[in-house]
């Protein structure tokens, strides 16, 4: 048997933080994703190994079923506890996919820099629920946690509008492709948020009103159907200006690019991973200058 699932990374344009409280969020698929690869194997179980983009392999276990079906015994988050704790919330939601599995070997594939923070894990959960044809978004509240925007553009092929109802998952693809999207430009920060923090982080936080929601909702809207630069650069810095006062930091650009003749934009967890800057020349030699090496225009990194 030979079977392979594929799941696309994410960028999370707005709604970051007030997506957990029912706020619309734009969520960008990206051209970047990880796979997962499964075959028959000799040895008892699942022999599994992980690989980055480079095609290192830097993780490698072997799971019993039987482990599987207990899951982990602990409640700390090594990579094997997690990926035990996975499989067993997926045993738990199919039992069929263990008891009617055989030996398997399973190797998962990378085609992004593991450190950009582009949904390792929520690529992996689905495509560990399509393999198991389980509920991508149950096992994800049973493992991480999170709202699921990155569940839901695992699946997409374009831009999604999405949103928490009542706790439930809902988005709706959309066609985002605005005209100025060669003045959009994804820069790596050369560090690796960890959104499990981030989120407890803004739970501690006083809670945000329903006026706060609604104009989120609001600007994620018009960011959506932007039809100039000037206007979508005008709703994404209102955004930031929200966020930071919601979370009592400043923004990155008044943190680490004051100078530059542009917009930028948090994206995700602030403080690390990826920020949007829209400018009307190429800022690749503003931000290298400055030390930071990964400068991505739209086009290469979201799926359209």
């Amino acid at each position: 048997m030979n079977k392979r699932f594929y799941s696309n990374g994410k960028l999370l344009l707005t709604g970051e933080y007030l997506v957990l409280d029912g706020a619309k969020s734009l969520a960008l698929p990206t051209i970047y994703g990880q796979d997962l690869r499964i075959s028959a194997s000799s040895i008892p179980g699942l022999e599994w190994r992980s690989f980055d983009s480079t095609n290192n392999c830097w993780f490698e276990t072997h799971l019993s079923y039987n482990e599987i079906i207990e899951g982990p015994l602990t409640d700390n988050r090594e990579i094997r506890n997690m990926l035990l704790k996975i499989l067993n919330g997926a045993y738990r939601q199919n039992p069929k996919f263990v008891l009617e599995n055989q030996n398997l070997s399973l190797e998962t594939h990378l085609t992004f820099d593991r450190s950009w923070g582009l949904g390792t894990s929520s690529t992996l959960i689905n495509n560990i629920a399509e393999w198991t044809e389980t509920d991508a978004f149950k096992l994800l509240k049973t493992t991480f946690g999170g709202s699921g925007y990155d569940i839901a553009a695992a699946k997409a092929s374009s831009a999604i509008i999405y949103q928490l109802i009542e706790g439930e998952s809902h988005y709706t693809p959309i066609n985002f492709k605005p005209s100025f999207r060669d003045s959009l430009y994804f820069i790596y920060l050369n560090r690796k948020q960890d959104s499990n923090e981030t989120i407890k982080t803004y739970k501690k936080k006083k809670g945000v009103s329903v006026e706060i929601i609604v104009e989120i909702n609001a600007i994620t809207d018009r960011i959506s159907t932007a039809t100039t630069l000037n206007d979508f650069c005008n709703d994404l810095q209102r955004h930031e200006n929200i966020l930071s006062e919601i979370l009592e930091v400043p923004t990155i650009k008044e943190q680490l690019f004051s100078d530059f003749n542009g917009t930028i934009k948090s994206l995700g967890g602030w403080g690390g991973d990826f920020i949007l800057a829209a400018a009307q020349e190429d800022p690749s030699d503003y931000f290298k200058a400055k030390g930071y090496q990964t400068i991505i225009p739209y086009s290469k990194i979201i799926l359209e």
